[in-house]
């Protein structure tokens, strides 16, 4: 019998392999090598259908995992261990992987028609979450004690998570902010770089003054501010470039890469 959890980690490697399908036959993969992995053709652009199969296949196997160990359903673990007694099963506490999830599938799915580095980015965020979700299921039943349960989590994935989430934060911030740039004029840049940094110094401002803000709320506001850069980032790229014009100096393309003319007028009155 296909357990709850599994259903989720089967149907995602469905969706990751039909997608890893529809990836290659629009990247340039031809007759069945999409579904065929390459055996009977080509399957296109060879990173993006990787990641996805590879993400579709490692589902599919969490899935049977899971339905092995029947969701570490507490009935099933007692009869596993021979015990007449069921353990106790501690209640799961509130999850925030939902909402990245679909985050990271947006992502997916803006950029199979906008922006190929935001298709790479929505399938790594989907990635964390896969991984993050795994974990933090089993760290609520690894023992009866909540809090126990959450310094296992913690003392497992806070070494992994604050360098990814750093790394991951500031590609995101890059990727929009540099096409929205780019999409603007000079004098709009300065404006545009001058009301975002106003923005998040009066956010940094108000988090900072209140201590006892909910974390539900500062999640709130991350997930906010993020759907808001991807969304100008995606109108940045529909923009387009602006015409940057290109400067030469008198001295020609050579002079260009010499050196400064004080440095010449050093050397010559040292001669």
């Amino acid at each position: 019998m296909i357990t709850t959890g599994s259903k989720w980690f089967f149907g995602l490697g469905l969706v990751s392999l039909v997608m890893a399908a529809a990836y290659g036959w629009t990247t340039g993969g031809n007759g069945v090598g999409p579904l065929t992995i390459g055996y009977r053709g080509s399957v296109g652009d060879h990173l993006g259908y990787g990641i996805l199969v590879s993400g579709g296949l490692l589902s599919i196997a969490l899935g049977a995992v899971v339905t092995a160990v029947r969701d570490a359903d507490a009935e099933a673990a007692a009869q596993i261990a021979g015990t007449q007694t069921v353990p106790a099963v501690t209640p799961a506490g509130v999850s925030y992987w939902p909402p990245v999830a679909a985050f990271g599938a947006a992502l997916v799915v803006i950029g199979l028609v906008a922006e190929p580095l935001l298709f790479v980015f929505g399938l790594i965020v989907l990635g964390i979450v896969l991984v993050e979700w795994t974990v933090q299921t089993w760290a609520d039943h690894a023992t009866g004690d909540p809090e126990a349960n959450r310094q296992i989590r913690n003392r497992v994935m806070n070494p992994i998570e604050f360098p990814a989430a750093a790394a991951l934060t500031l590609a995101l911030l890059a990727l929009g902010f540099s096409r929205l740039f780019l999409s603007l004029s000079a004098d709009e840049t300065v404006w545009a770089g001058v009301a975002i940094t106003v923005v998040v110094v009066a956010g940094g401002f108000l988090v900072a003054s209140r201590p006892s803000i909910s974390s539900n709320v500062v999640v709130a506001l991350l997930v906010i501010a993020a759907v808001v850069v991807l969304a100008v980032g995606v109108a940045g790229g529909i923009a387009g470039t602006r015409h940057l014009e290109k400067h030469e100096t008198d001295a020609g393309a050579e002079g260009a890469w010499g050196p400064p003319a004080a440095v010449v007028a050093l050397a010559e009155v040292a001669r």
